[in-house]
């Protein structure tokens, strides 16, 4: 066994009987099928990377209840530089899919993390149900599993309560006895399912008092029994060519639908059991919510930078970059690029202590995810304004450079001083697949939401904003004259 796991491990853990369901037929292998395979690759590609013995010592540590070194996504950072470490480290995991993984295993691994760095919410609410969680952490993170979670309910009819949705939607507790619960219902989103081991079950929007069927958070392994998994359409299966594709062919993480049917979960994978006001605490009175959050900031900085480039290169491929117009462009661009750095580096500079732990200042991450969330759909949009109609005349596939006399009528009407036709070619095919393909506006609509509605987000910041500082200044202004002393200036 090597020190660390590696990506062949990760590829044989996935071909445990999952069932995973695409197009209407029942997956075989998923480490193999045509819609998730390259992705799988992908997942494996990070194990291996942190095998190389010239990245284990920056990508990994080695937690006290094990022998193998994991991934610093489980590291519970005791000060601020543990923390900068850390979070170098997932950078470079996100930089080897440019940042368009965004439920690589590093996410809930640091959502987990997180709650555990808050265990004494657990202890408070019920030592059986923290030694539960606290045993998995120390399973999950000793595996360096690549968990993934469900933890939004099917939208449905959005005027009922979840409790009021028709029966057997919305994952619940159907029955319990001496080993466990047993659950039935739906949950999404389920991003990066496929090539998960597990699934953590909770749930994150509010609950109300007599829904406590549906209050409840677990852990499951992938190939539980009546556990199914529904894919949406795989890009990856959609793409014609990683010359064609070379995003959507290799990193559709893919989303799907979970369906529990009559699932058991025994005692020992139960964290919270019929308490509605446990499921909002697990998220926020713990770090996990902020540091899963926390996470997605330093994977997007990886993509703004992605993209920033992209749009650099674009300029320079079709010789606007000289246009003062478009220069401006570009400076804004990179302004905002080095926001979402700056902003990962404010919340870890002011960052606060909660016992032994060292945690990013929580509202400094929800203003970063506020901030964000306008942000990326702009810089998409923006990318699309500058590259005109560029994108739209480009070769139907990879194919048309087989026909001599295509590929003639291609090198001279994709020119470009900067390089080559095909290489113009190659270049504006992976600029559409960033933001124009299906996938490309798959991630548009992931990034404006996954957080949630701005809404959810922007109640966050305020509820956690310093008012008392803000508000004191205004209080100290107002304190410093009164009316009868009022004296007209210059006068």
């Amino acid at each position: 066994m090597s020190e660390t796991r590696t990506g062949a491990e990760h590829i044989a853990s996935l071909r445990d009987g999952r069932t995973v369901y695409i197009d209407g037929k029942l997956v075989d292998d998923v480490t193999t099928h045509p819609a998730f395979r390259n992705a799988v690759k992908a997942a494996a590609a990070l194990y291996d990377y942190q095998a190389d013995p010239a990245n284990v010592e920056r990508m990994t540590f080695r937690p006290e209840w094990t022998d193998r070194r994991v991934n610093r996504a489980w590291q519970r950072p005791r000060n601020h530089a543990e923390m900068v470490a850390r979070r170098k480290a997932l950078q470079e995991w996100a930089k080897l899919s440019f940042g368009f993984l965004g439920r690589s295993p590093d996410h809930l691994a640091s959502a987990v993390t997180g709650q555990i760095m808050g265990i004494e919410v657990f202890e408070a609410y019920d030592p059986k149900r923290a030694k539960a969680y606290m045993d998995y952490y120390r399973f999950a993170s000793a595996n360096d599993l690549f968990l993934t979670y469900v933890i939004i309910n099917p939208q449905a009819n959005r005027s009922k309560n979840w409790g009021e949705q028709d029966e057997d939607l919305v994952a619940g507790i159907v029955d319990e006895d001496s080993t466990g619960i047993t659950i039935r219902g739906a949950k999404m989103l389920g991003t990066s399912s496929i090539m998960a081991n597990e699934v953590f079950v909770a749930n994150l929007q509010p609950l109300k008092p007599g829904e406590e069927n549906l209050a409840f958070s677990c852990a499951l392994p992938m190939n539980a029994k009546g556990l199914r998994v529904l894919s949406r359409k795989s890009y990856e299966a959609a793409a014609a060519s990683i010359f064609d594709n070379p995003l959507s062919s290799r990193f559709d993480e893919n989303d799907a639908l979970i369906y529990f049917d009559d699932v058991k979960v025994p005692w020992d994978r139960v964290f919270v059991h019929r308490n509605v006001d446990m499921c909002r605490a697990q998220f926020h009175d713990t770090p996990g919510h902020i540091f899963q959050n926390y996470q997605a900031q330093i994977r997007l900085s990886v993509k703004m930078r992605f993209l920033v480039g992209l749009a650099r290169r674009l300029a320079e491929t079709i010789g606007t970059i000289t246009i003062p117009s478009v220069g401006e462009q570009l400076g804004h661009l990179a302004a905002q690029a080095n926001m979402i750095d700056a902003m990962l580096a404010g919340m870890e500079a002011n960052g606060e202590q909660r016992g032994d732990w060292f945690l990013p200042k929580r509202s400094q991450v929800y203003a970063a995810q506020v901030l964000s969330q306008e942000l990326y759909p702009r810089v998409v949009e923006k990318l699309r304004e500058l590259a005109g109609g560029s994108l739209i005349m480009l070769p139907s596939s990879v194919e048309d450079f087989a026909d001599a006399d295509l590929a003639r009528i291609i090198d001279k009407t994709q020119r470009s001083d900067a390089m080559s036709p095909r290489e113009r070619t190659k270049f504006l095919k992976a600029l559409w697949d960033a933001v124009g393909t299906e996938f490309g506006s798959r991630h548009t609509q992931y990034e404006m939401f996954y957080a949630g509605a701005q809404f959810v987000t922007r109640g966050h910041s305020l509820r956690t904003y310093e008012w008392d500082e803000a508000t004191a200044l205004v209080d100290e202004l107002l304190a410093g004259y009164a009316l009868e002393d009022d004296v007209t200036p210059g006068a």
